[in-house]
């Protein structure tokens, strides 16, 4: 139904010549609002929170066109227990690439598998994937910070199994106005497209804002119910996207499409009031 959905929206905003059904995915995962108490019959929907406390929460992953695209949030899918890294991109990928052209993946670092990032380049995507820093890569940064060395690239093979091995490029940057005065002031990025992309990287971050934004959309509950809540989830991105594509009415008013919105939350959500009753 969100798929049906959102099909309609894109083919809706392609009528304004500055959407363009192509462009750069970012992939990651939230979580709903953490509750307490019994947990029987969630247990195969739980995963907890980020945070080490005694409160559990469902999650949610989504795929989000970030970059210079109206930032849509192109599907949505739960998260359970015994799911997949690797299945969850797989599905998302999917249905996006079944929507809009996809040029480059974004995702972060708990999505670093080489499994997930030779999937990606079999369908003949470049991704950007920040790597978890193991003994070598603590090592090669301490090397650097010995140096005075800001940035380094080298190519490396990931081993798959059975002899299979996928190539990438690590990017080594060191951050600046960094907290560490050790190897930690270095971030490592792995990319199957070299250095050119890694700027795009920081498109990354809209999809964090866009959760923020969601949330704004959310109805409050109290229930547990894993089905309710991931309605209430979805039928927020849908709302969400629904106001970022509005917002394209500002090419009319100012010739141009600027990522801060001028049409804001509440004026979409009474419009959307005044023409469906719903809210």
């Amino acid at each position: 139904m969100y798929r049906q959905a959102v099909s309609r929206l894109l083919d809706r905003v392609a009528e304004t010549e500055e959407f363009f059904r192509a462009g750069i995915v970012a992939i990651d995962i939230t979580e709903s609002d953490p509750f307490t108490g019994n947990r029987a019959g969630h247990e195969d929907e739980i995963i907890g929170t980020k945070e080490n406390t005694d409160e559990y929460a469902y999650q949610w992953a989504t795929v989000q066109l970030v970059g210079n695209a109206v930032p849509i949030v192109l599907d949505a899918r739960p998260v359970r227990k015994g799911d997949t890294r690797k299945e969850i991109v797989t599905d998302l990928l999917d249905s996006a690439e079944a929507a809009v052209h996809i040029d480059n993946v974004l995702m972060d670092r708990e999505f670093d598998s080489q499994q997930i990032l030779e999937m990606i380049s079999q369908r003949g995507l470049s991704y950007v994937v920040p790597k978890r820093m193991q003994t070598s890569e603590k090592a090669q940064a301490k090397r650097l910070l010995q140096r005075g060395q800001d940035r380094y690239e080298t190519d490396r093979k990931l081993h798959l199994g059975k002899n299979e091995w996928h190539e990438t490029t690590l990017l080594y940057r060191r951050k600046e106005d960094s907290e560490h005065d050790d190897h930690r002031q270095y971030s490592v990025f792995m990319s199957n497209r070299g250095s050119g992309f890694l700027t795009e990287y920081g498109y990354r971050w809209e999809i964090e804002s866009g959760y923020r934004s969601i949330k704004r959309f959310m109805a409050a509950t109290t229930s547990k119910d894993f089905g309710l809540r991931f309605f209430y989830f979805v039928f927020a991105c849908l709302l969400y996207s629904i106001w970022r594509a509005v917002d394209l009415v500002q090419v009319e008013l100012t010739g141009e499409y600027e990522h801060s919105p001028i049409v804001t939350a509440d004026n979409t959500l009474t419009l959307l009031k005044k023409e469906t009753g719903i809210g």
